[in-house]
């Protein structure tokens, strides 16, 4: 039955699957020299590592497209399969050799690709290793088990596939790379490549979980110093005395905590990154179905005796510093609390020391109001007088002073009684806004 077309399809619906299924293991058959390379995106300019890989379709008369994650590609003298991971970018060789051929790691499968090209791959080396496949008649366990030390500390190695391969690795360098050999017993050519695929990126991600290390033991030492100094500021929280040393503690506090902030800022994706790779690390090696081999650890037992202390320790600077983080944000509000409250106190004492002044104010005003009654009348009661004065023959038997005389008083009860209503109409007007 196929879909009915009045089906609306969400527009990344297939771009989903195909990312479902997408970086599938190569099949490998035995014997096969791959060479791994992981090249960390410092630096480099978006789409370098594509334009890169186009320019050796070029070289190589194999057009490749300019769009996509992932290629695997075949330039008949080896295979290569590119990845473009978010802080790397994976080349994996693959080489095909007869039967005895690079048993003396005389050669291995970047032989066959352009020395000119791989000197130019943009970005900084992270990981190069080589593996070996060799099968069961080339190369027996009890052969490699030979070489070894009589004590073995110094080889990992264990049976994967319930026991279709032996597997084998230092995890150290040789001119540059690791090295892993892996005993084809009786493993198909699509389990071959799983195991393959497996080991790279155990070597990748182990690498790249490492790369929060050095960041952990730096921020360590500044936890350190940040944690004194926290202590030394909150003994002189204790022992501050007035508002200026209140405020210049909180100045400190607030610089400390954009330091620790800033610290916070720069480290919180490399830690996570390192979890999620770790993490990656680990479910890889349970995928391989590892079998003990007499005499030597596993890869898990060794992961878990290098690998996990040093992401306990980073797992510990993280939390060491975002509890840091908490402490000086808790202290500089406790901080802040106290000189917002000294602060408070200052304004109720202004308030206070206003409210004393309005008051004064209000006395003098009033003291002023009953000078002007007095003067006002006093000019009135002259223009009274005045007037008296130039009809004086009309209003005999009365004098002009008689006459402002008695109108002192009237002039006063009408001066006092304006002044009151005018007080009160200026006081409702005061009170309605």
């Amino acid at each position: 039955m196929t879909l009915p077309d009045h089906f609306a399809e969400h527009a990344q619906r297939h771009a989903l699957n195909d990312e479902f299924h997408a970086r599938p293991p190569v099949p490998l058959e035995s014997p096969q020299l791959i060479s791994y390379l992981a090249m960390h995106h410092d630096g480099c300019e978006p789409g370098a590592a594509l334009q890169h890989l186009i320019a050796l379709g070029k070289l190589l008369g194999q057009p490749i497209d300019a769009e996509g994650s992932h290629r695997l590609i075949d330039f008949g003298s080896f295979q290569l399969r590119w990845e473009l991971h978010n802080e790397f970018s994976s080349y994996t060789f693959f080489r095909s050799v007869a039967r005895g051929e690079g048993l003396d790691h005389s050669t291995s499968a970047l032989a066959a690709a352009p020395q000119a090209w791989l000197q130019s791959l943009p970005g900084k080396l992270i990981v190069a290793t080589h593996v070996e496949l060799r099968s069961a008649a080339e190369v027996t366990p009890d052969s490699v088990m030979d070489k070894l030390s009589p004590t073995g500390t110094a080889m990992v190695g264990a049976q994967v596939a319930d026991g279709a391969a032996w597997v084998f690795t230092d995890f150290l360098f040789e001119e540059g790379f690791s090295r892993f050999l892996v005993i084809d017993v009786s493993l198909t050519r699509r389990q071959a490549g799983r195991t393959v695929q497996r080991l790279v990126e155990i070597e990748t991600y182990r690498l790249m979980a490492l790369l929060a290390f050095p960041v952990a033991k730096g921020v360590g030492q500044m936890l350190g110093a940040s944690e004194r100094a926290l202590a030394d500021l909150m003994d002189r929280t204790g022992t501050a005395r007035s508002p200026d040393d209140e405020r210049s503690v909180l100045a400190d506090l607030t610089s400390l905590a954009a330091e620790v902030e800033h610290s916070v800022a720069r480290t919180t994706f490399r830690f996570g990154a390192a979890r999620a790779y770790h993490s990656l690390v680990m479910q890889r090696i349970a995928e391989l179905r590892e079998q003990r081999i007499i005499g030597l650890p596993t890869f898990h037992e060794f992961m878990e005796r290098r690998l996990l202390p040093a992401m306990h320790t980073c797992e510990t600077m993280a939390r060491r510093q975002e509890d840091l983080s908490s402490r000086v944000a808790r202290n500089s509000q406790l901080l802040r609390t106290r000189v917002e409250v000294e602060l408070e106190r200052q304004n109720q004492e202004l308030l206070a020391q206003m409210n004393r002044r309005a008051k004064l104010q209000l006395h003098l005003q009033e003291t002023v109001e009953g000078l002007s009654v007095v003067a006002i009348t006093y000019y009135a009661s002259q223009l009274v007088q005045y007037m008296a004065k130039g009809v004086k023959h009309y209003i005999e038997p009365f004098t002009p002073e008689g006459l402002t005389a008695a109108a002192i008083p009237i002039i006063a009860g009408l001066v006092a009684f304006s002044m009151h209503r005018m007080r009160k109409h200026l006081a409702a007007a005061d009170g309605g806004h």
